[in-house]
This record gives C-alpha cells, structure tokens and sequence, in this order.
C-alpha cells in the first residue's frame, strides 16, 4: 500500500494519488519495511551511492520502485523485499532424509518444519546418513537456483574416512577422477587429521556439483570409505555452532548473501538479449 504522506507529497507535485500508487513505492520506505535501516538512514544510503535498484546505482530520493518486480541491493548485497519468505538453517541429523514426507515412513523433516505457518521445503539434499547444512525456505526461485547442478553452488564437507589419506591422494581429487558417470574433481580438497597407521582421517572437501552422493563415491574411488560425513558450508552459509537437530532463521547478512549469490548466477544463466 502506498504511504498517505507519499501521496500527499505527490498531490502537492501535481500526481493523482492513483496515478502515484501506481507509479510505485518510495525507495525509502520499500528499504525501512524490509528491515534495511530507518526510512531516514534509507534516505542516506541512497544520497550515498549505496543503493542499486535492478543492478544501476540510485541517488534520487524521490524514486519510486514496484517490490514485487523490482530487485534492491545495498553495498552490492541483495536485499529480500518481500517479508512473506522464511529462510531457515538446520543442522539435519544423521537417519534423518531430505523429504517432506518419507514414503517408507523414515523420519523426515516435517520433525523441523511443523511448527513453522508457512509451507517449507528444502533446498537440495543430503543422504540419510550425511549430517550437516540444510537450507529451508518457501522461496521457490531460490531453491530452483541453489539447488540445481548448471548453477554449481559451492558446498563443503569434512569426511572421518578410513586409513591414513595422503598428500598424493588429495592430488588424485584435485586433478580429477573418473567415476561410472563421468569424471569429478574437488575444487578443493586438504587433510585436517592423518594420524601413522590405518586409523581414520579427516579430510575437508570443497565442490560444485549436485551429483548423488558424490563425496562419498569420490573417496571410496581413492580408497578410503566414509565413516561419516558433515556438510559444513553451502554456498556462503556457514554450519557454525549450530547443534544437531537445531533451527534458526538465517540474520539480515547471511540472507543477503545467498540471495546475492542466487541472482548472479540466474543472471548468468539467462540467455544475452
């Protein structure tokens, strides 16, 4: 609903009120509802240069937006304008499957969502027996875009695996290879235990792809089975000290971040004009 005092201001410039309404929002007060800063710290954010509205710098305080359409970032950061969208992080425990509802009745996470009113869905998967970050939203264009392979989201993961890992066989999953349906290479890949002898070690592994179960394939292909697998980082999310079986909204930041990363890579995947 478009703000009385924006209207009046507009009647004493010459606008209609319904020709203001339906020229937009006010920049600051689209800012201040979405939890940005006060409409007067708005106001000079967007004096300051700070403010892009659909990837172009805005500095007039009397531009007006339409939220439903229109996309704001502050310092480069995206910003969620619509406050109908719950972003959650949980730290799914082992045994617990990535579905809202299991058809073989394995627990599921419904355990983690019932109590929210909005209906939530999560952002990719991870194996029953992977623990770690998982991203809970009611964002579809988020989740399409963070989830799906072509976008190659980051993910990292520290695996306990079996036998003492060596500085060659992080090499072999650097450089890539070749698994039954093509080959795989970590982005990055580095040995945080490796204790003398066959006892276990741990190794942290960064990639993008979205392929089923892929780290645990990927080490069993160098010889060293998972014992057991956290998914620590997805994309800029970071796990943290979140407890296992533990929900929290994501902060102001760490939303903004995500959203920054979903929008350039939906830019990027959008066809030249």
């Amino acid at each position: 609903m478009t703000d009385d005092r924006d209207i009046d201001s507009d009647i004493d410039a010459g606008i209609a009120p319904s020709d203001a309404a339906a020229d937009g929002i006010r920049l600051q007060k689209v800012m201040a509802s979405a939890g940005v800063a006060s409409r007067r710290g708005s106001e000079e954010l967007i004096a300051a240069g700070r403010v892009r509205v659909n990837g172009k710098v805005v500095t007039e305080l009397g531009r007006r937006i339409h939220p439903e359409t229109d996309e704001i970032a502050v310092d480069n950061v995206a910003v969620q304008l619509d406050t109908s969208r719950r972003y959650l992080m949980l730290n799914k425990p082992v045994g617990v499957v990535s579905s809202m509802q299991d058809e073989s009745g394995r627990p599921d996470l419904r355990e983690f969502t019932d109590t929210f009113e909005e209906r939530l869905f999560n952002v990719g998967r991870l194996d029953a027996m992977t623990s770690g970050l998982l991203v809970l939203t009611n964002d579809g264009d988020l989740a399409h875009v963070l989830a799906h392979p072509s976008f190659g989201v980051s993910k990292t993961y520290i695996a306990k695996v079996e036998g003492r890992v060596s500085a060659q066989t992080i090499g072999r999953l650097q450089s890539g290879i070749e698994l039954e349906d093509g080959p795989i290479a970590a982005d990055k890949a580095r040995i945080l235990t490796s204790p003398p002898g066959e006892g276990a070690s741990l190794v942290e592994l960064t990639l993008h792809s979205g392929r089923n179960r892929i780290v645990r394939r990927m080490l069993d292909a160098v010889g060293h089975p998972v014992i057991d697998l956290v998914r620590r980082q997805f994309g800029p999310l970071h796990l943290g000290t979140l407890k296992s079986g533990a929900v929290r909204e994501l902060t102001k930041v760490e939303l903004g971040q995500l959203l920054t990363v979903s929008r350039s890579d939906a830019a990027r995947a959008e066809p030249p004009k």
